[in-house]
């Protein structure tokens, strides 16, 4: 493996580390790009279009400080890595208030309940992190070879940074706590990766050593760094791993559901639109004309089926949504969107 030169850990030093200052170029160019990258994420999980979700990928600069907190891992640069945390943090913080307070002026009546940019990011798996630590991987090798920097982009897009933090912002505003917690897992899992594959790549490709050649200060690097790194993704794994199992139940759980509420439906000609089951909760969208087939039929016909355990959220499409806990024969009135 070809190790960097002196001009290729400058380029990297320049690129990743941000000034102090925040009238300075690159820091106003990072605040300036984030400000707008949150407002199009967010205008674009409100309008669940897929491209415009896209483009504020593309804009986003988040990806800077989060490889520059490798960079400076591997430079052994304690008050750069410190300089880089805050400014993801702070960065994250700030997409997540700009999502608040556009879901505050747009909140919608169904709480984001059928908007896709927004059930996309509330589920992350481990598959999630494998993507993301090839994605990083990606994104460090491209910064080290400048022959291939023309990747960057596509790696903007790979991995989701901007948009799990506005919809952490825009479920907060609608109580749906429990779902923006999992899409700011999403974020910090994206984070995990591309900080612990980055530091991989650039002691692979010897910058240390490029860093000495160019007359930088560089600190002693020790294992434990590689350990705390290690730690972090094996952190945010277990949460992931509970979800994966927990997406595979809901999954399981949503099949068993769907013939017999199909088969509830038929009998007053209504059409079931859509079953699905999140954390254990079966959520069943149905249309047609009055008179509605009673609810509580659906909920007991689902325990004969040995659903118990599972609440029903029962959605007519135009009309009531009717909520039928478990382990129960009765089913009440409530506001539709609530979680």
């Amino acid at each position: 493996m070809t190790v960097v030169d002196a001009d290729a850990v400058r380029r990297m030093t320049d690129a990743l580390f941000i000034e102090r200052g925040l009238r300075s170029p690159s820091s106003t160019r990072f605040w300036g790009l984030l400000v707008l990258a949150a407002v199009i994420a967010s205008a674009g999980v409100v309008g669940d279009s897929t491209a415009t979700v896209i483009g504020a990928m593309i804009v986003a600069p988040l990806m800077t400080p989060i490889l520059g907190c490798a960079l400076a891992l591997v430079l052994a640069r304690r008050r750069q890595v410190v300089r880089c945390l805050l400014l993801v943090t702070g960065g994250a913080l700030a997409v997540v208030a700009i999502g608040m307070l556009l879901g505050w002026i747009v909140s919608p009546p169904d709480a984001f309940a059928s908007n896709s940019q927004v059930s996309s990011r509330i589920s992350p798996r481990l598959i999630d992190l494998l993507a993301a630590l090839a994605t990083g991987t990606v994104g460090a090798f491209a910064l080290v070879r400048a022959d291939i920097s023309d990747t960057l982009p596509g790696v903007a897009i790979a991995i989701s940074l901007v948009p799990p933090l506005a919809v952490t912002g825009l479920l907060l505003t609608v109580h749906r706590y429990h779902d923006a917690g999992e899409s700011a897992l999403l974020f910090a899992t994206n984070v995990a990766a591309i900080v612990a594959t980055g530091t991989v790549v650039f002691l692979c490709y010897g910058v240390r050593a490029g860093a000495v050649r160019a007359r930088m200060r560089v600190g002693k690097f020790r294992g434990w760094t590689l350990v705390a790194v290690a730690c972090v993704v094996v952190l945010v794994a277990a949460p992931l791993t509970a979800g994966t199992i927990r997406v595979a139940r809901d999954r399981a759980l949503a099949a068993d559901a769907r013939p017999v509420a199909e088969r509830w439906a038929a009998t007053g000609k209504w059409q079931i639109s859509s079953v699905e089951a999140r954390n254990g909760l079966i959520v069943i969208g149905v249309l047609g004309l009055p008179p509605q087939p009673a609810p509580t039929a659906l909920r007991q016909a689902l325990d004969d089926h040995g659903m118990r355990d599972a609440d029903l959220e029962l959605r007519l499409v135009g009309g009531r949504t009717h909520w039928c806990p478990a382990d129960t024969d009765t089913c009440t009135v409530r506001k539709a969107g609530h979680s």
